[in-house]
């Protein structure tokens, strides 16, 4: 008899003490759960396997880049009950310990393991970045983090992306009508009009990407750009647009480390979704490398995702789904820990813009494109890597939804002795 999802779902609501959030369909066409709720499909024991090797959110995303697990319906809905069962549970949780101790619950976990079927466990999928070599956020070790993330095509990210190529939060000025392509260009416009850009003007841009902020700022606002990338893949890209839009005499592109840019100074920077690479090892380095590359007076516009701060702080850990497939090494800071960083280096904060529902809107946008672009998605990297990035990128949706991580821009001066710091009296009156 074809029951196996009745048994899982047994089994698990025992081990971990609550209701399942969704409904169950297993290998056997069986299927449990509350009636009418999002659908999590199991398709091979495999992934029990997986789930038992490595219990939560990791046994899950490689059962999910593996394809042996899938959704029926609204991937957001069952990544939102998800969350609640998963990340926020709080002290109810039972402890991996007390599991151990439990009569009942070592029981349910030999039931479990008698249905997952034999061992030993699957071994990881291919897209999963596993041996890493020397010290946190080396220039060599960043160069490869970048590559694993980048350098996954150029084909693929167009699809993704749109036609602006940019790979950060939009600003949505108008409503969900408004189009993907018109919110980056207005993100980009914002972000000229924080730095006050003028005709003639040094930009440094950090983490360049395909080049759509330095043809922005060069086109619109007559700035002279230099824009680095630790990407091959990008700088190829953006050189090509550049050359295609008739800017090579305003934007030179470079595969360079933001830590061997000695050309200064520049009237302006821009970090736009690179910071987070940097890292907590390295980020006082990076607030003294900008806040030296500027003028007496330039400013610089810090576009980071920010996590919400832990009560003990040495317990943060970067998360382990995306730091095996999506953002090797990559790590979040808070908000406040980012500002104090950037005011010990000597930069004066004078404005911090909160978009974390723009971020949510903007990779729903982004999902819609791969999914609708998916067998060319396929095609041009692999169906694991592009169902890695459907669900990191649906994920983060729900994350910046739920408020469990947040997008800000931070414009800074390295303001002079004398306190001129030539910022307008009235907040948020950008420009000149």
């Amino acid at each position: 008899m074809a029951d196996a999802a009745l048994r899982l779902t047994t089994l698990a609501e025992e081990m971990l003490g609550v209701p399942l959030p969704v409904r169950i369909r297993a290998w056997d066409g069986s299927e449990s759960g509350p009636p009418g709720a999002p659908t999590l499909i199991i398709r091979n024991r495999r992934a029990l396997r997986r789930l038992l090797w490595k219990p939560g959110e990791m046994g899950l995303a490689r059962a999910w880049v593996a394809g042996e697990i899938d959704v029926d319906g609204d991937l957001y809905a069952v990544l939102d009950r998800l969350a609640g069962f998963i990340w926020e549970r709080g002290a109810d949780a039972k402890d991996p310990v007390s599991l151990v101790r439990d009569p009942r619950m070592r029981a349910a976990a030999a039931a479990f393991l008698r249905i997952a079927g034999p061992w030993p466990p699957p071994a990881p999928p291919a897209e999963e970045v596993r041996r890493r070599y020397g010290a946190l956020h080396t220039k060599r070790r960043d160069k490869e983090a970048i590559s694993h993330h980048y350098d996954v095509g150029n084909d693929f990210y167009g699809l993704v992306l749109g036609p602006s190529m940019v790979y950060s939060c939009a600003y949505w000025e108008g409503d969900a009508g408004f189009s993907l392509e018109d919110a980056q260009r207005d993100k980009l416009d914002l972000i000229c009009r924080k730095l006050a850009l003028k005709e003639g003007e040094r930009l440094l841009d950090v983490g360049c990407g395909w080049g759509s902020m330095a043809i922005h700022a060069a086109r619109e606002y007559g700035a002279r750009v230099t824009g680095v990338t630790l990407s091959r893949e990008q700088a190829t890209y953006a050189r090509k647009r550049i050359a295609e839009e008739g800017l090579a005499d305003r934007i030179e592109i470079r595969v360079q480390d933001y830590r061997d840019v000695r050309d200064g100074p520049y009237d302006a920077i821009s970090s736009i979704g690179m910071a987070e690479h940097v890292g907590s090892v390295r980020y006082r380095e990076y607030a003294d490398d900008l806040y030296a590359l500027l003028k007496p007076g330039g400013r610089l516009l810090n576009h980071q995702i920010a996590r919400r701060p832990e009560r003990d702080e040495s317990q943060y850990h970067i998360d382990p789904f995306i730091d095996a497939y999506v953002f090797p090494d990559g790590e979040l800071a808070p908000l406040g820990r980012t500002v104090a960083t950037l005011e010990e280096a000597g930069f004066e904060a004078r404005d911090v813009e909160s978009i974390r529902e723009h971020y949510a809107l903007t990779l729903r946008r982004w999902v819609a494109n791969l999914e609708k672009h998916w067998d060319e998605a396929v095609r041009a990297t692999s169906p694991g890597r592009a169902r890695v990035w459907r669900l990191y990128m649906a994920a983060s949706a729900v994350s910046f939804e739920r408020n469990r991580i947040g997008v800000n821009q931070i414009l800074a001066v390295k303001t002079p002795e004398t306190g001129a710091s030539g910022m307008p009296w009235r907040a948020r009156a950008w420009g000149v």
